[in-house]
């Protein structure tokens, strides 16, 4: 079989790639990745014989008509992801999440390459006061990038409902763990604290996030590519959730710094107060259960960048101002 998964050389797209070829009977991989700012080869070394990496764009009909031809199934990851980045520009959201996957799904139509597995993001049903969202909630986005994802979401279904091809779509919870690129806020805490600098802390630090290993949310999305239903969508969650404040507690503790490294800075524009995704579907129909321990798993994170820093500080020079 020849799996084509686009985005791997991202933080997610990476770990799942990596974690089938180390299986006993991995498929044929190919990788379409444009290699944006997040994007970056060292996620997928070593080189594998059953790898192939293609260096293009999702919005390129021209080859990404050429890839699904050769294809056999489709793992989505690619997008554009940073709520930040898509309120100071919304522009490049909606051309790779929304045109780029509607280039994929054309694509993956005229060649009947199924199932295609969409990954999203519990984003897409904006804050969620009391209890937990379900997959058949109304998607009410807050940010331009979780607009765009939710707009993808409805695509990739739409071509389920309309042209029957085997569309499966997974929203995830908040994702931590090693090679994650540092804007996000566990990996970017860290980093920082690391080096002696001083971390953000959004408004009062109220907002309420579930945590997700990205070890689980792969295993998860592999469950939904070979045991989920066409048309169907599955919650990927956690099971912790933090305040960010309290996670920037932890984070500190076990970086051994205290509160005069954190600044309070102003609430970012349309801030969801909490996100909260239920799992029941993935773990009723497909026996999804996290594996990992949060407080285990966010110390071998923590000690995964301390002893990484040839992979996070290239990156973070890259990204500096001049």
């Amino acid at each position: 079989m020849n799996l084509l998964v686009t985005g791997a050389a991202g933080f997610i797209g990476s770990h799942y790639v990596r974690t089938l070829l180390a299986s006993d009977a991995p498929p044929r991989i190919t990788v379409l990745d444009k290699l944006t700012y997040a994007g970056t080869l060292t996620n997928l070394e070593p080189a594998h014989p059953r790898l192939k990496f293609v260096h293009g764009d999702i919005r390129d009909a021209e080859l990404v008509d050429k890839l699904m031809a050769e294809a056999d199934q489709v793992v989505h990851f690619a997008a554009e992801s940073h709520v930040d980045r898509s309120i100071d520009g919304a522009a490049d959201f909606v051309l790779t999440n929304v045109l780029g996957t509607q280039t994929l799904l054309d694509a993956a139509l005229r060649y009947r390459v199924e199932p295609f597995v969409h990954v999203s993001t519990d984003e897409v049903y904006g804050s969620v006061e009391t209890g937990s969202a379900t997959e058949d909630d109304p998607l009410r986005p807050s940010s331009p990038y979780s607009a765009s994802k939710a707009s993808s979401d409805l695509l990739a279904l739409a071509h389920h409902r309309t042209h029957g091809l085997d569309v499966r779509v997974t929203r995830c919870s908040n994702n931590y763990g090693p090679h994650q690129f540092p804007e996000k806020v566990v990996p970017l805490f860290v980093t920082n604290l690391l080096d002696g600098a001083k971390v953000p802390l959004y408004g009062d630090g109220r907002n309420v996030r579930d945590w997700l290993h990205v070890d689980d949310h792969c295993h998860g999305v592999e469950l939904v590519r070979t045991q989920g239903r066409p048309g169907e969508v599955y919650n990927i969650g956690g099971g912790t959730e933090l305040s960010n404040r309290d996670l920037t507690g932890l984070l500190l503790e076990a970086c051994g710094a205290d509160w005069d490294s954190v600044t309070y800075v102003e609430d970012r524009k349309g801030h969801d107060l909490r996100y909260s995704v239920d799992w029941t579907k993935a773990r009723t129909e497909l026996g999804y259960h996290p594996r990992h321990d949060f407080t285990a798993g966010l110390a071998a994170t923590i000690a995964w960048y301390r002893e990484h820093r040839a992979w996070w500080e290239p990156l973070k020079r890259r990204e500096e101002p001049g």
